[in-house]
């Protein structure tokens, strides 16, 4: 693609690079090694979530270079940065946990600013870690230059005496150490396999979930969420991203071209059919807030609940990431799905054909076990479903991918933090049919919406998954499982119901009918909602105080800003 096919004077870079009174500014770019044409050609950001925090992260840049060389290849000039993550594995179960769904908005914030302050015109994004997926889209949505989304790949199994392992059987082990199930020998064993090298986590946790988004809603090319990280094959994905982008940019496509409506509804498809994380009821409402479309909570629940549960993957199935990349990647999926019925297959996306053009060579794959035909799927409904009641007005979600048993009655037995649950969980101090409650952890409450993946991994560890069940205005990890109900709204810092349970209150969930109700009566709600007063919350400084200050309910994604049907000037336009 030559340069030429470019015009500047339409482009946001115009502003850095062209006409005399741009000359320091160029003379910035001349200090960098460029050339008049590079300098004259589109600039494209090339943002990666590289870090060492975690084996998520630390392929990105790798993956970025190559990303970087296709934007070359197709007439553009690539300008690599950085933006932070905070990787849940390591911030869960502590306070570390209440940055991690703040991160998604400062990645959001982050690349938003980079790319306004230095105007370049069109991104590709690539991103490994759970909260960095939706953070750089997000972006991508509000921006509004063209954009191509990638995956850095998720992890390769481990191996621990002969079986598949992820993260999630380490934290599943805490609670079998902690019953007397598993030796410190064999604890420690496994620690040192689980996470083999580089790469997001291996199951059908928020990572891969919203890994199979990215395709399903069209920001990302076909087929480049699933190689593994460590592949060769990612970087040559990353280069075809580079060249995507430049195509867009030559034939004037946006994200917000991409993401229509239907498109949304495309991604809570695959959520559902995959038995994928319940943060994608928060992602994908946030990510719908970028481009000024409705579509919350409950919106995404209704999708959820006429959609077929045909891919087995872990944590409620037998198989990980790389089991799909072998049998056919994510396209396989999506093609039993469009058979079926169930995606709207007239969507655009970045490769400028619509979803059934992309998916016209895939055949479904017979020979394999991993993804099932909608004609028998593992459930004729979605392996996630949505909830609302007395105890949920606003909504709340549960995974029910690889559940046997679909309601639940019990007592109550509450807890202010999560801290207090993990430690009455660690000692075994609650009963058989007993719903614990933990509460203030919502986005306002936490500050932070924390994940709760320490508590309910501890619990399937000695054994009573499925005896007890976990209400929360908090979040769960894309790798729990269980009865683990979350994103309870109103949270209990606004006042909502939540906030109003005492120990002892008997609590009704029936999952096929999507309903949870707190059986006590409104007489005494209304005397204890008198009575309630709202915690202070003890972060009165700093980024947690700010994000208490701005964020809204977790029902319409925990958004913090007023969002695309609020915009008068776009980026893409200046």
């Amino acid at each position: 693609m030559d340069a030429k096919t470019f015009d500047k004077s339409k482009l946001p870079s115009r502003h850095v690079t062209e006409g005399p009174s741009r000359a320091p500014h160029r003379s910035y770019y001349y200090a960098m090694g460029l050339t008049d044409e590079q300098i004259h050609r589109p600039f494209v950001g090339v943002v990666s979530c590289w870090n060492e925090a975690a084996p998520c992260n630390i392929a990105l840049m790798r993956q970025a270079q190559s990303a970087k060389a296709g934007v070359h290849e197709a007439g553009g000039t690539p300008r690599e940065f950085c933006t932070i993550t905070v990787t849940d594995g390591i911030a869960m179960g502590h306070q570390g946990m209440k940055s991690s769904l703040v991160s998604r908005e400062v990645i959001a914030d982050s690349i938003e600013l980079t790319m306004r302050g230095h105007c370049y015109d069109a991104l590709v994004g690539i991103a490994g870690c759970d909260k960095s997926l939706p953070g750089t889209m997000m972006a991508m949505l509000r921006l509004n230059v063209p954009s191509v989304f990638m995956y850095g790949g998720s992890i390769l199994p481990g191996k621990f005496k002969g079986k598949d392992v992820t993260v999630v059987d380490v934290f599943e082990a805490v609670g079998q150490h902690s019953a007397g199930n598993m030796s410190d020998t064999d604890l420690h064993a496994l620690e040192c396999v689980a996470c083999p090298g580089a790469g997001a986590c291996g199951g059908q946790f928020t990572a891969n979930t919203m890994a199979t988004v990215s395709e399903a809603i069209g920001l990302a090319l076909p087929f480049s969420a699933g190689a593994p990280a460590p592949y060769e094959s990612r970087d040559e994905y990353a280069t075809a991203s580079g060249m995507a982008v430049m195509r867009l940019l030559a034939d004037g496509i946006r994200p917000r071209d991409i993401c229509t409506r239907k498109a949304f509804e495309n991604a809570a498809t695959i959520v559902a059919a995959t038995g994928g994380s319940t943060n994608a009821g928060l992602h994908l409402p946030a990510m719908a807030h970028e481009c000024g479309i409705e579509f919350d909570l409950m919106e995404v629940a209704a999708i959820f609940k006429r959609t077929p549960y045909i891919a087995d993957l872990k944590p409620g199935g037998k198989y990980v990431a790389k089991d799909v990349y072998d049998v056919g990647g994510i396209p396989q999926i999506m093609r039993a799905l469009l058979d079926g019925g169930y995606l709207h297959e007239d969507c655009l996306t970045v490769t400028g054909k619509t979803l059934k053009q992309n998916l016209e060579n895939v055949k479904f794959n017979e020979n394999q076990k991993v993804v099932y035909p909608v004609s028998s799927p593992i459930s004729p409904t979605g392996g996630v479903v949505g909830l609302q009641g007395s105890l949920a007005p606003d909504g709340a979600i549960v995974k029910v991918a690889g559940m046997t048993k679909l309601q639940f009655r019990g007592p109550a037995r509450v807890f202010d933090c999560e801290e207090d649950c993990f430690a009455a969980v660690e000692n075994r101090q609650y009963r058989e049919g007993d719903i614990l409650i933990i509460r203030y952890e919502g986005p306002k409450g936490g500050p932070g919406m924390r994940e709760m993946l320490s508590t309910t991994a501890a619990l399937y560890g000695q054994g009573a998954g499925e005896k007890v069940a976990l209400i929360t205005d908090g979040r769960f990890s894309g790798g729990t499982r269980g009865f683990c109900i979350g994103h309870v709204g109103p949270e209990a810092a606004v006042g909502g119901p939540i906030a109003l349970v005492q120990n002892g209150d008997m609590i009704s969930i029936d999952a096929e009918e999507g309903r949870l109700e707190l059986e006590v009566s409104e007489a005494e709600l209304t005397r204890r909602r008198k009575a309630w007063k709202a915690p202070a919350n003890p972060y009165q400084s700093g980024v947690l105080r700010k994000y208490a200050d701005q964020v809204g309910p977790a029902r319409k994604g925990a958004v913090t800003h007023a969002g695309g049907r609020a915009e008068v000037v776009c980026y893409a336009d200046i």
